[in-house]
């Protein structure tokens, strides 16, 4: 029974709730500190049918994981200079400097090097904003591909599943978007997906002509029978008639984008909450003073009971 429902009881002590231990705990959130600024993801596409989804759905991921955030999704312009009713990076920038608010986080929502990077940095060095590194490589991108791959039929789910699978490629061109330098930053995620797979895996950039080809072959040459693509990209960063052509014209099967996978979601999240500021030793100095001053006073309330 509780103490407050005892007649004369003195008041109730408030106790921590029961955690789970052990391994399998879920580990603690990060709290966001009051103040901090909001985070802005940068879109490196206009506002369509095909971005607005994967971004409002990869937002939503973001809050869940971290409550309390302040999220919003900056476009590019559109070709008449519009972003198709959604604001724009710039804007977005602009109304925080007028409101007087802490310049946002921008977060670029691409996996490695892309051609809009440049740009976005030096938007963003006019309002002060910081801007994070991409999102990759991460072992949650080769998380991703990995799942992607799956679900087109084209590897199995885990190791621990050893059925097999008749349509399971035996190597993989990891696709990306960016140039050289995109296919480049991509072999370590290649690493670890090809560690994940037990297949080789070889990175290829789509905007490069011919470097795809060229990947099919180097996997045929080692032996690859049964190749397919694994698409490095989120989504709106690459155009859709890219993914369908290196298809096409390799003839192997492809995975589907990462689009809204939810690892993705946590990664946004993850990259926004390294690049807030840390506690100062000031704050972190009355923070740790105030739980010194609140253990004594614990201790004679449970000592009154």
């Amino acid at each position: 029974m509780s103490t407050a429902a005892i007649p004369g009881a003195p008041l109730p002590v408030r106790t921590p709730g029961s955690r789970a231990r052990g391994r399998h705990r879920r580990p603690e959130r990060p709290e966001i500190p009051a103040g901090s600024p909001a985070l802005l993801l940068a879109v490196p596409a206009a506002a369509g049918p095909e971005s607005r989804p994967v971004v409002e759905e990869l937002l939503s991921i973001v809050r869940s994981e971290q409550n309390g955030v302040r999220t919003a999704a900056g476009y590019l312009p559109s070709g008449d200079g519009e972003a198709n009713g959604e604001r724009t990076v710039a804007e977005l920038l602009a109304e925080a400097a007028e409101a007087g608010l802490p310049v946002p986080v921008v977060v670029p929502l691409v996996p490695g090097p892309h051609d809009f990077l440049p740009g976005l940095h030096a938007l963003a060095a006019q309002y002060g904003a910081p801007v994070t590194d991409a999102l990759g490589p991460h072992p949650l991108l080769a998380e991703g591909v990995h799942v992607r791959l799956s679900e087109a039929g084209l590897a199995r789910a885990d190791r621990a599943r050893l059925f097999a699978i008749a349509t399971a490629a035996d190597g993989v061109v990891l696709t990306t978007v960016g140039g050289q330098a995109s296919a480049d930053a991509a072999g370590i995620t290649g690493m670890l997906l090809a560690a994940r797979l037990a297949v080789p895996v070889v990175a290829a950039a789509l905007d490069v002509p011919g470097s795809v080809a060229d990947a099919v072959a180097h996997l045929k040459e080692m032996g690859a029978q049964n190749p397919a693509l694994a698409p490095l990209v989120i989504g709106p960063e690459a155009d859709a008639e890219l993914l369908a052509a290196a298809a096409e014209e390799s003839g192997c099967p492809s995975a589907a984008p990462l689009g809204a996978y939810q690892a993705v979601g946590q990664l946004v999240a993850s990259t926004y909450l390294a690049a807030l500021p840390a506690v100062g030793p000031e704050a972190a100095a009355d923070e740790a003073g105030a739980e010194e001053q609140d253990g004594p006073r614990a201790a004679g309330r449970h000592a009154a009971q």
